[in-house]
């Protein structure tokens, strides 16, 4: 792995898996990313077995700090359970102890969201902002992150919120944005529905919006008609990995 790399981070998503080295002076990768898609069928093995893969792949010294971010609420030291974008047979799995016996390694796992929202709250758009920070992530699904002065509540997952009759990411993701072949003016309309509805429940003093799709941020910010600041992730889509690879270095045994 290259020199300049503290720490490294992998992001596990509903269609691909990615993974870099991380310079964490800087919130940078250290080299150019791996990406994996995402198995078809996403069970625990398959998805262990690429996290291994691109390990392997930069060949991570012992010691080096892993975090992975992942698409479910973790709770340390208890089973998955609950799963929303990735095989069902997840739930009930200790994933730490499965990364442990699958890579050889210790791996730090950590909300997806959550990870986002800690690379952004060190490195990007929230960097030193005091209030209340909410971190969004648009893609398969909505996670979402909230940061309190620097400090992180995790394990949100507000992306269930009903609206509509349904799962907000449902309704407002950028999954369904495709499904439904919405233009993006169409999009920001739904989105607004949902940037209301936090609104109305947590009065936060910015959202901040990652994903994939944070980067044509021109595209569909227009449409959006909140009265909360709103702005794209600095880290853009590398906020997962960058975040994760972060969250690694702060634990007391990584």
């Amino acid at each position: 792995m290259i020199e300049t790399a503290q720490a490294f981070g992998i992001d596990v998503g509903g269609s691909g898996i990615k993974g870099a080295p991380v310079n964490l002076e800087e919130g940078k990768f250290a080299d150019e990313r791996l990406r994996i898609p995402t198995p078809e069928q996403s069970t625990p093995e398959a998805v262990a077995d690429i996290i291994k893969q691109i390990l392997d792949h930069y060949d991570v010294p012992d010691g080096v700090p892993i975090g992975v971010s992942f698409p479910a609420p973790i709770k340390p030291g208890k089973p998955l359970d609950f799963m929303a974008n990735l095989d069902q047979s997840w739930v009930g799995v200790d994933i730490h102890a499965l990364l442990r016996e699958r890579t050889g390694r210790t791996v730090r796992v950590v909300n997806d969201a959550d990870a986002a929202g800690v690379g952004e709250a060190r490195y990007g758009a929230a960097k030193d902002r005091k209030g209340l920070v909410f971190m969004t992530t648009l893609g398969t699904g909505i996670g979402t992150a909230i940061i309190m002065d620097g400090v992180l509540v995790p394990n949100t997952e507000l992306g269930h919120l009903t609206l509509k009759g349904m799962d907000a990411e449902q309704y407002a993701s950028d999954y369904a944005r495709t499904r439904d072949d919405l233009s993006w003016k169409k999009w920001g309309r739904r989105l607004t529905k949902y940037y209301q509805l936090l609104e109305h429940l947590f009065s936060p003093d910015i959202f901040v919006v990652g994903g994939g799709v944070s980067k044509k941020s021109d595209k569909y910010f227009q449409y959006i008609e909140i009265d909360t600041p709103i702005v794209p992730a600095g880290l853009l889509n590398d906020a997962g990995i960058v975040g994760a690879a972060y969250f690694a270095s702060t634990q007391k045994d990584a």
